[in-house]
């Protein structure tokens, strides 16, 4: 693996699920907050070492998985008036470019689609650091985090409340914990 005479060294690294948390949160009753997570994803990554400008990230999440730790919500959540996992099972992420902003900074810019629509976010991202763990894998850990209207993506589900607002706010917040493997 060399970077001499133009030649890229590329290296591919999967997300490890019992290291990495996909989170989001939204607004309950205008004043509340409201927290889940998927526990079903499969992600790879492949940097370019030379320029991480030049690296991509592709991530595929289990829709089905949604917990918010009560099953009447989640149930609602699978269904036709949110993620309507029977017909999209899945939601998917597809970097499309990266900006580094700092040795540890990145802007990773790439294309969501949940429920069939595709919209471009942003991923404000924070390389944590990289090793190799006692059991001789090397890892690298991220931090990264978003906002999205949910209404982009058709879930439009809603009930206005008596004294004024709606029930479920229209900001969806994504964070993201990763830790990657390096694969061989």
């Amino acid at each position: 693996m060399s970077t001499e005479a133009g030649i890229r060294e590329v290296t591919v690294w999967k997300l490890d699920p019992s290291h990495t948390l996909v989170e989001f949160s939204a607004k309950h009753m205008v004043f509340t907050t409201v927290k889940g997570r998927f526990s079903g994803f499969d992600g790879t990554i492949r940097i370019d070492e030379s320029d991480i400008t030049r690296s991509s990230v592709d991530v595929t999440i289990d829709a089905t998985t949604i917990d918010t730790r009560t099953e009447q919500r989640d149930n609602h959540l699978r269904s036709q008036d949110f993620l309507h996992v029977e017909a999209h099972p899945h939601i998917t992420f597809k970097s499309t470019r990266i900006e580094r902003l700092a040795d540890d900074h990145l802007k990773v810019y790439g294309d969501l689609t949940i429920r069939g629509t595709t919209r471009e976010v942003t991923l404000d991202t924070t390389i944590n650091g990289r090793g190799k763990t006692p059991f001789g894998t090397t890892i690298i850990g991220f931090s990264a985090e978003t906002s999205i209207n949910r209404k982009d993506f058709g879930l439009n589900w809603n009930m206005a409340l008596e004294a004024g607002g709606w029930l479920v706010g229209d900001t969806i917040k994504i964070t993201i914990d990763a830790e990657a493997v390096l694969q061989a």
